[in-house]
């Protein structure tokens, strides 16, 4: 168990260092919703696949 110490270090570490975002997936995108359902590591998945897109020089932002 974490001290009150340890809880008030770890988030100013997470505010000053640590991003995140979220994703909605709408009726009409059930499709990737149940596809994503089926990692298990759905954070490193979609790394993973940013990674790669960095790798092919992807730059199209929509």
């Amino acid at each position: 168990m974490l001290t009150d110490a340890q809880k008030r270090a770890q988030a100013k570490y997470n505010k000053a260092n640590v991003r995140q975002t979220a994703v909605r997936f709408y009726p009409t995108e059930r499709d990737l919703w149940e596809w994503l359902e089926t990692k298990g590591n759905k954070a490193g998945y979609i790394k993973e696949l940013i990674r790669a897109d960095m790798e092919r020089g992807e730059t199209d932002e929509s």
